[in-house]
């Protein structure tokens, strides 16, 4: 049993209100079940035993309450702002810092926490429902700092020690309430504005300096991919040429082709030191044109679309692992980024990018999709152009996130290769949102430069958000392929990857 106190706001308090509390009143805390609370009880904080907890909030008055509750295991005061009213709010910041106590914003949940907090003092600011042990004080700076000088001079409410804690958020002052009581249980808080620590280089600093400090996420765009986000970069899970992303940032400058065979691309026509050696070549030349960082590059093919059906009847040679490998290697020992392309006939991209796994588990090797050599059902190669179904795209993103994810591999390009809007069916349905990918639609018609430049231009119109692009100079079809200096001046935006086949 409670006994609640109303004080009058204009009398300066001189002495301890005493109120009696039935010993072993309990308190519900989410995370740490029933806290027993008496009447002399200390402001109490602990360490949150998660090393990752996402506060799946919708509001600043839930983020601050679900602070409170994985921070403060008690606290005798506590203030209370009227959710409506945003001078209200600054002044309880302010008051509630001045404290070292929690600081929610009204609503029902934020009653429910005072009475777990055992809050038996509560500075209201503004409009708020009746709650026990209430002060209410005017919004007016000098009222409210008298106020807290009579409570810090009667009641021990500064805790003495810091939580080893970071809070992140994507905006402080659309959390301030739950920053304010964050900072003031002792935690670091983090601002990172798109939810993606590995795009915020401050922020990704401190939490590799830290990596065993438990983090608390505030908001539900932290729950999809947060996660996966944040174990890169505590572990400095790297792309291979530096860097957390793949893009945007970079360029990758590519050889197209397979092994060992001259008429299906520039990769085929010399051996694997000698495709090392002329790409890197390739790279150097666009880097005399632009600061850009530039990344030399493989796209392999490592199924081709065949004329005949084959022993599995699906029209596609798979090459082996054992195979590719060689080139895989090499690749890595010399920094140039790999691309698996997939041309599968009458079997489905998941079904072949799967056969490939174990390459798609090292860091530097992305997968590129060729829609045109998709058949359907009694379809041959090079009777029609191949297509395929968003969905079909989604799945393998789906997979391949996953398995970056789950082996924790720096964030992946994946290609999907387009020159007709027919080749990919419901495109404005592409599934973008991976943090794991890097997605790349990759126009790779041949022809006039007039032509490529309308094809360009058609294919990026209402094109799927988040998506990156790729063009590619063909150096025989092409009857003026494009030099270096051209490619770099007449196609935009900067391709993020640009191919020669």
């Amino acid at each position: 049993m409670s006994v609640s106190v109303r004080l009058n706001p204009y009398v300066v308090v001189s002495s301890v209100i005493l109120v009696a509390l039935v010993a072993g009143v309990l308190a519900y805390s989410e995370d740490r079940g029933p806290v027993r609370t008496g009447e002399s009880s200390p402001t109490q904080i602990h360490r949150p035993a998660k090393s990752l907890d996402i506060i799946r909030s919708s509001t600043p008055a839930h983020s601050a309450v679900g602070v409170s509750r994985r921070l403060f295991d008690t606290s005798p005061v506590a203030v209370l702002a009227d959710a409506r009213d945003g001078q209200a709010q600054k002044i309880a910041i302010a008051s509630a810092t001045s404290l070292g106590v929690p600081v929610l914003i009204d609503d029902a949940t934020a009653t429910a926490e005072l009475e777990r907090l055992g809050a038996r003092r509560v500075l209201t600011f503004g409009r708020t429902r009746e709650v026990d042990g209430a002060q209410a004080v005017p919004v007016h700076r000098t009222r409210a700092a008298n106020a807290v000088a009579a409570l810090r001079g009667t009641t021990a409410v500064r805790n003495k020690r810091r939580v080893d804690a970071i809070v992140v958020t994507r905006s402080r002052a659309a959390n301030a309430a739950a920053v304010a009581t964050a900072r003031n249980a002792g935690a670091e808080v983090l601002q990172i504005p798109t939810a993606d620590p590995r795009r915020t280089p401050a922020a990704a600093k401190i939490l590799a300096a830290r990596p065993k400090t438990p983090v608390i996420a505030l908001g539900t765009p932290f729950v999809r991919s947060f996660a996966y986000e944040l174990a890169v970069v505590r572990k400095r899970v790297l792309q291979p040429s530096g860097g957390y992303l793949a893009l945007p940032g970079k360029h990758y400058t590519a050889m197209y082709g397979h092994p060992g065979t001259p008429s299906l691309g520039v990769l085929g026509e010399q051996g694997v030191k000698a495709s090392i050696q002329r790409v890197e070549r390739l790279a150097r030349k666009y880097r005399r044109v632009s600061e850009a960082e530039f990344v030399p590059t493989f796209e392999i093919i490592a199924t081709v679309a065949s004329g005949g059906p084959g022993k599995d009847k699906d029209y596609s040679q798979e090459a082996s692992v054992k195979r590719l490998t060689p080139l895989v290697d090499a690749a890595e020992k010399a920094g140039v980024y790999v691309i698996l392309d997939l041309q599968p006939g009458r079997t489905d991209f998941l079904t072949q990018a799967k056969r490939y796994r174990s390459l798609l588990e090292r860091p530097h090797v992305g997968l590129a999709l060729d829609p045109e050599w998709r058949l359907k059902k009694k379809q041959k190669h090079l009777r029609q152009i191949g297509s395929v179904k968003v969905a079909e795209i989604n799945r393998v993103g789906d997979w391949l996130a996953q398995l970056t994810r789950r082996k924790e591999l720096p964030q992946k390009i994946f290609v999907l290769h387009q020159f007709s809007l027919s080749m990919i069916k419901n495109r404005g349905r592409l599934d973008t949102r991976h943090a794991e990918l890097a997605t790349v639609i990759h126009v790779d018609g041949s022809g006039a430069q007039g032509a490529k430049q309308e094809t360009w231009r058609g294919l990026r119109r209402n094109a799927p958000d988040g998506v990156h692009w790729g063009w590619k100079n063909f150096v025989d079809e092409d009857p003026h392929m494009l030099t270096v200096q051209e490619t770099w001046r007449r196609v935009r935006p900067h391709p993020a990857l640009i191919t020669y086949q």
